[in-house]
């Protein structure tokens, strides 16, 4: 009678046992297409079931490796694509061909280094390597993949050649990623590209049979990565890692003979190079960039527009910056009639750019920052001016702030005093120097994790008090619910528990929360601590229930309601793994017992259905 109870819930349906079955068959399903087998979507296999079999490595740090060239008749093409099974829509590697290269105008010659960030294309196929998506859930959440889009590595190289019609050499080699590792891949064209240049396609092709040798990207551990006789050191952060610190050992060259290269961090710019310019306006930039307001960077070259877009970026770590930013962005863009249309209000957006066009096509917009050629480490230019809007005709107009924006905060002098201080170089007596850029940077970098730390602290802390109390978790029922955030009710804890327990600069602390909480980074902050929440109270209700007597529970219960419960647990532990919650391991091993206990004291024939339904 039980089993035909949970059985028949409808004509067409499919009973809970069904439901379970087909889930874990479902994540049961092979990562890897067989080789001869043919995917309902694939148009053929023409052996890449063994291509992607192989490479497996490469695709944990790359999607694939272009050659961008310029062709008299065709302009700039893709010439290579490696692996050759890699796909790319045409879309894609249009976008690729016009962001591989300056724009005319840049002047770009020899070796350029530059970073864009491009759009997938819809209705692309999920990648077959989904299983290292779980070593996503152990990264900070500003190094988290984006799903929707890619990162182009670029290594550009413009040098005159009379043998050639157009009289000079043009061709950039471009790593196509979905990491946000931008100092990593940098370090590692620097490493490539130039021998490439001079040694063409089987050069290439050893250097990603080394990439595929290398270990899977796992954050907190020390990866050491050889490439082309040369060993990289470098360590992925974690979620867990303190903000603002590096955890990779510099150790002595003697104990290390073999390592070459250590890198400190893999995603960090020299932030200092690149507000140095405008770091008077520090502090205004990093309000804009907090709130999401749309922002245009006009550089002399895509090093220095992706730098100073990467940069800004950077400047409200450890929080996510969650609209679209474009490092380096061209007239040609699949994006551009999207970005530049006058019909609507300017998107929350951060675009890099250094085509003069754009200075007529973007003069609606609210924010824009002018910048000259960025000085060597060490140097501190003229400091830029904050300037009206209206005063902003082409690129040609002198560097500055072009803004109607009044900032919510007073500025921080004492933060500019320390950036302009001098050091007395013990080697050079009475000699003075300028604090070396590195130094500069790290005291910039602590200023700005200081005071995002400090604006962000009060709203943990609220957040933190809508999570039901833990006595109030039963496990006979569903979890509770978190309770709702109300503006106004975090506005009056900020008068005893605001930012000024934790800041010293003063101004409208109050206003800059309300703009705030308006904007797309609120919403994808409260968006991810709010999924956060949700499944720590899944996990205190699983150690809840493994607190029980649930055998005990069956004894007064009928075989239909102990056949519903174990379904029930069964269905937490699939939801456990697949969502990644936060529970022990002992706890999840706990769970299995009960529930192997309960299905045991049941009749053999309820047994034998309950024990090949679902995964114990």
């Amino acid at each position: 009678m039980a089993l035909r109870g949970l059985a028949h819930s409808g004509p067409n349906s499919r009973g809970p046992s069904e439901e379970v079955v087909a889930a874990a068959e479902e994540r049961r399903a092979p990562a890897v297409v067989p080789v001869g087998a043919v995917r309902e979507d694939d148009e053929e296999d023409d052996g890449r079931g063994r291509g992607l079999l192989r490479w497996d490595g490469f695709s944990a740090w790359l999607h694939c490796v272009c050659v961008v060239g310029f062709d008299l008749e065709l302009g700039q093409a893709v010439e290579v694509i490696y692996p050759q099974h890699s796909k790319l829509t045409d879309k894609e590697k249009t976008n690729i061909c016009y962001l591989s290269f300056p724009d005319s105008n840049s002047g770009c010659l020899g070796d350029t280094q530059f970073c864009f960030r491009f759009r997938q294309s819809s209705g692309r196929r999920v990648s077959l390597h989904c299983l290292l998506d779980q070593f996503d859930k152990d990264l900070p959440v500003y190094l988290k993949k984006d799903p929707a889009y890619f990162y182009g590595y670029v290594y550009f190289r413009q040098v005159r050649d009379k043998t050639l019609k157009r009289g000079y050499f043009q061709k950039s080699l471009v790593l196509i990623s979905k990491l946000p590792y931008i100092h990593f891949f940098h370090t590692v064209l620097k490493q490539i590209a130039p021998e490439y240049f001079e040694k063409s396609e089987p050069y290439l092709e050893a250097a990603c049979n080394d990439v595929d040798q290398w270990p899977a990207p796992v954050p907190g551990k020390t990866l050491h990565l050889p490439i082309m006789g040369v060993v990289m050191k470098v360590r992925i952060p974690t979620c867990h890692d303190k903000p603002g610190t590096t955890q990779i050992v510099q150790l002595t060259q003697q104990a290390n003979t073999h390592i070459s290269v250590i890198l400190p961090t893999v995603h960090e710019v020299d932030l200092f190079r690149c507000f140095c310019p405008v770091f008077l306006h520090s502090q205004m930039l990093w309000e804009l960039v907090l709130l999401g307001e749309p922002l245009v960077v006009m550089a002399p070259s895509p090093s220095e527009s992706s730098e100073t877009v990467l940069a800004l970026i950077n400047c409200i770590s450890p929080l996510k910056y969650v609209s679209d930013f474009r490092p380096y962005f061209t007239i040609h863009d699949s994006e551009f009639k999207e970005y530049t249309t006058r019909t609507q209000a300017p998107p929350s957006v951060i675009l890099g750019v250094t085509n003069p066009f754009f200075a007529k096509t973007l003069q609606h917009w609210p924010h824009i920052i002018r910048i000259g050629d960025l000085k060597p480490a060490g140097e501190i230019p003229k400091q830029v001016k904050v300037k009206k809007l209206k005063n902003l005709k082409t690129l040609d107009s002198k560097p500055g702030v072009y803004t109607s924006y009044k900032p919510y905060l007073n500025r921080d002098e004492e933060i500019i005093k320390q950036l302009q201080k001098v050091l007395i170089v013990s080697s050079f007596k009475g000699v003075q120097q300028k604090r070396p850029s590195e130094a500069q940077s790290v005291i910039l970098r602590r200023y700005f994790l200081e005071l995002t730390q400090s604006f962000i602290i009060p709203l943990e802390r609220y957040v933190a008090s809508l999570m039901p109390l833990q006595k109030s978790i039963s496990p006979w029922k569903s979890p509770p619910q978190l309770r709702q955030f109300l503006p106004e009710e975090f506005m009056k804890t900020l008068e005893k528990t605001g930012p000024q327990l934790t800041s010293r600069i003063k101004g409208d602390w109050i206003g800059l929360y309300r703009h705030f909480l308006k904007s797309p980074n609120f919403d994808g902050w409260f968006k991810t601590r709010r999924k956060e929440m949700t499944q720590k109270l899944e996990a205190l209700h699983l150690e809840a229930l493994c607190e029980e007597d649930l055998l005990l529970w069956t004894q007064k219960h009928t075989e239909v309601e102990t056949v519903d419960l174990v379904l029930k647990l069964k269905n937490k532990l699939l939801q456990a793994d697949r969502e990644h919650l936060p529970v022990k391991p002992e706890t999840m091993e706990k769970l299995r017992t009960h529930i192997d206990a309960i299905i045991f004291a049941l009749p053999e024939d309820l047994q034998g259905i309950l024990l090949k339904t679902g995964m114990t």
